[in-house]
């Protein structure tokens, strides 16, 4: 099996991003990244485009709502346009998969929650395609907090959606939400097309619990990958049929590039891209 391709999402670079389009992205080549994972893409596809192809820099995959009419964050809301609109933005940039990045937690409470937003997502597979796409879906930690007959809401998810749909893991908030998170990669299997790589220290409980206090981004104790409690090394070798390695901070600890070179030497020298 082939290693997966290394990526950062642009997420974690949001501020510079915005600030710098083309300087960030050369920042990025030069550190050796050759492809990103999108973020707030749908707005300006044809700008982004054309500082990806500037910098020498794809983006096989992006993150956009596709399951929800608006995308809440710790951060602040964003508005969701219809996923016709993305998609048509996706293939503008040249990606081949879309990811939804976040459903609210008061919906993975439920069993009927849980198998609508499964229902949602299969309805799209076909739409998707009809762009020459994939869709997918990318995990926090509420999908952790309910569970039905001892089976996380999360893979309650996983086993109603059609096989072509996409899982992104998450692993920070994979152990966040309090799971095995080698034995959660294995068990994914082959559904498994993509993790973030992002380490740091678990929150004491799971801050999406009905009963968590508030949170932000700014309040997660992030670190370099390899430098905190997320087993990053063993979940990659577990790891099947991942086709994409995507380095990401939520909180960057220190110069977000500086941070982003750290993770990227984290999975160079120790094997885990190509």
């Amino acid at each position: 099996m082939a290693l997966p391709i290394a990526s950062i999402q642009l997420y974690t670079l949001a501020a510079e991003f915005s600030a710098d389009m083309g300087g960030s992205l050369d920042k990025l080549a030069a550190i050796g990244l050759r492809n990103v994972e999108a973020f707030d893409f749908v707005r300006r596809p044809d700008e982004m485009r054309a500082a990806l192809d500037a910098a020498g820099l794809a983006s096989p995959t992006g993150h956009a709502p596709l399951l929800t009419d608006a995308l809440w964050t710790p951060d602040g809301s964003i508005p969701t346009p219809a996923p016709e609109v993305v998609f048509e933005a996706a293939a503008k940039i040249g990606m081949k998969t879309v990811i939804d990045p976040f459903v609210a937690p008061e919906r993975w409470s439920t069993l009927d929650g849980v198998t609508d937003i499964a229902d949602r997502m299969n309805t799209l597979v076909d739409t998707a395609a009809g762009f020459g796409l994939s869709v997918g879906y990318h995990n926090h930690a509420q999908e952790f907090v309910a569970s039905f007959d001892g089976e996380s809401a999360f893979e309650r998810f996983v086993s109603l959606t059609d096989s072509r749909v996409a899982i992104e893991l998450d692993l920070f908030w994979a152990l966040a939400g309090g799971q095995d998170v080698v034995a959660l990669v294995e068990r994914l299997d082959d559904r498994l097309a993509a993790v973030h790589v992002k380490d740091g220290i678990a929150p004491a409980s799971n801050p999406f619990a009905p009963d968590a206090p508030e949170f932000s981004s700014k309040s997660l104790d992030q670190r370099h990958a390899g430098e905190g409690e997320v087993p990053l090394a063993e979940s990659l070798k577990a790891a099947s049929a991942v086709e994409y390695a995507v380095i990401e901070y939520d909180n960057p600890p220190g110069e977000v590039f500086v941070d982003i070179a750290a993770s990227f030497a984290f999975l160079r020298d120790g094997g885990f891209v190509r």
